[in-house]
């Protein structure tokens, strides 16, 4: 009798109840994120909140910051689904130049209201990747449409820029610079970008 080995790069699959561990436990961080704050969210309060044991937050999670990647990776999946099948201008269907501009308004606002947990994420380096391959691949392939020629590549890079969450920071947090002039002022930029 053959043994049902999964492939090199097949992912296991996850058994139903492991599955529902872990909705339960992403479900009930994501509370304690809302009502208390990053900081405040620890592994047992976790495990409390969605009515498992500890010791299936770390099997699942590994460590917080596994888990605060987890739960950052939620919300990228959600904005990615938007970018690619959402309604316009996000999603397609609008122009380029509209879907490059909604494209830097929802990343800001996202890495703003998301700046704890992705700081929480990062400090094991868990932030996805693919999540930021993603966005650079995006603005890249928008430049692309609209025409922009030079190096796409580091174009992309140097309007994503100003969309990371220690410079916004910095912007919106200790300058007091309100949402809308920065949002002004990177529309401001792409254009520069894109009538070269």
């Amino acid at each position: 009798m053959p043994l049902d080995l999964p492939l090199a790069d097949e992912q296991p699959v996850e058994r139903s109840d492991a599955a529902r561990n872990r909705e339960a436990l992403l479900v009930a961080a994501q509370r304690l994120v809302d009502q208390c704050g990053v900081d405040s969210v620890t592994m047992d309060a976790v495990a409390q909140e969605a009515g498992v044991g500890k010791g299936t937050v770390f099997r699942r999670f590994e460590s917080r910051e596994g888990l605060m990647a987890a739960v950052l990776d939620r919300s990228e999946t959600a904005w990615q689904g938007a970018v690619i099948g959402g309604p316009p201008p996000l999603g397609p269907g609008a122009e380029p130049m509209e879907r490059l501009l909604a494209f830097g308004h929802t990343r800001l606002r996202l890495n703003l209201t998301h700046g704890a947990l992705i700081r929480a994420a990062d400090r094991s380096g868990a932030r996805s990747f693919a999540a930021v391959s993603f966005a650079a691949m995006h603005v890249r392939y928008l430049l692309t449409q609209l025409g922009v020629t030079g190096d796409i590549p580091l174009l992309a890079t140097a309007l994503m820029a100003p969309l990371e969450v220690v410079i916004l920071e910095q912007q919106a947090g200790r300058e007091h610079i309100p949402v809308e002039r920065i949002e002004a002022a990177w529309d401001d930029l792409v254009r520069r970008v894109v009538n070269g």
